[in-house]
């Protein structure tokens, strides 16, 4: 099966990403080199910078995109983009962070072709690693001009991202079918608190720092929210029809897992005879291939990327709301677009 070309991963990665993690790089370095250097040894591991032990490495970190995003909300806003870095570094700390327990949460074994923190190094170490991570993001933010704004706004994007964990985790409780099944409304509610909340935030901040006025931080974090939830939107179709080899995970992987992705759910939500027979093979978790097709033959993949497409004009609209200053605006835009057809 062909997936439409905005869910295809590009190969090449948008300058903007090199050249913001270039420029937060050094201040997210020296943020970690004041923890304890066991715990500190911890948090290298887990961006990627070190082995157990503490030897130095290249591993893949991630893309630096929320970073990326808080640089540009500073720039949107007419100032520097060291203006935005002290954002950049928080929202990348608070990430790690979430990182860090999500694995423990979940039993992941591995996070970019590595062990996670908590295999590495023990439950209880990974924790406090997560704790640090946490404790400094705020002290860093705190620092900043109109840190205690930034703060604030720090603090709402955490208890949302809080509010998204805890959905994520109890919707594995809930049957399939029912009144108890998980609605699709539910899941975007979700996706917006776990993912859209530090997109949103990451981009919001930036802006904040760089002495944007209300209404711009307001639309950047609006966008990033309605982002995120798109964003997941997308990852959740990747996820059962994307291909291994660009999206680095198993065909059909979420399907195995039983995960309670969108267009499972839409599939769900759809009145029609396939319905049972979808709800006993998920149930089962041991016919992947067949329960895909259901999904897609009962519009749960068309419904899915509807609802992306639906708030992927939510995002353009809010930024069409405010003045983006300079380059600012098109990077920000086009880094945007990056993460919709990204699997990251």
């Amino acid at each position: 099966m062909t997936l439409p070309s905005v869910l295809r991963t590009p190969t090449d990665t948008p300058r903007v990403l090199h050249r913001c993690r270039e420029l937060v790089r050094p201040a997210l370095v020296e943020a970690v080199g004041r923890l304890h250097p066991w715990v500190g040894e911890m948090a290298a591991y887990s961006f990627g910078w070190c082995e157990v032990g503490g030897a130095p490495t290249v591993a893949s970190g991630g893309k630096g995109l929320r970073q990326a995003l808080a640089v540009l909300g500073a720039e949107a806003a007419g100032a520097p983009g060291s203006a935005g870095v002290p954002a950049a570094v928080a929202v990348e700390l608070v990430h790690a962070f979430s990182l860090l327990h999500d694995d423990i949460m979940d039993s992941d074994p591995e996070r970019r072709g590595r062990p996670t923190a908590w295999k590495a190094y023990g439950t209880g170490p990974a924790v406090l690693a997560g704790d640090a991570l946490f404790a400094l993001a705020v002290e860093t933010l705190a620092a900043a001009p109109a840190g205690p704004r930034a703060v604030r706004v720090l603090s709402v994007a955490l208890g949302d991202l809080v509010r998204g964990q805890a959905d994520d985790l109890l919707f594995a409780t809930r049957p399939w079918t029912g009144p108890e099944r998980v609605r699709p409304p539910e899941y975007r509610a979700m996706a917006e608190h776990k993912t859209g909340a530090l997109l949103g935030c990451a981009a919001a901040l930036g802006a904040l720092l760089g002495g944007a006025e209300p209404a711009t931080v307001a639309a950047l974090d609006r966008a990033g929210r309605h982002l995120g939830i798109a964003f997941q939107i997308m990852d959740d179709v990747l996820g059962i029809w994307g291909d291994p080899e660009v999206t680095g995970k198993p065909v059909h992987g979420d399907l195995r897992e039983r995960k309670k992705t969108y267009p499972v759910l839409a599939a769900l939500d759809s009145p029609t005879p396939e319905t049972r027979r979808l709800a006993v093979l998920l149930d089962r978790g041991d016919a992947p291939a067949e329960a895909a097709e259901l999904i897609e033959t009962v519009g749960g993949r068309s419904t899915a990327l509807a609802e992306a497409r639906r708030h992927i004009t939510a995002v353009e609209a809010a930024l069409a709301e405010v003045p983006l200053e300079g380059r600012a605006g098109d990077e920000l835009r086009a880094l945007l677009s990056y993460l919709l057809r990204r699997d990251v």
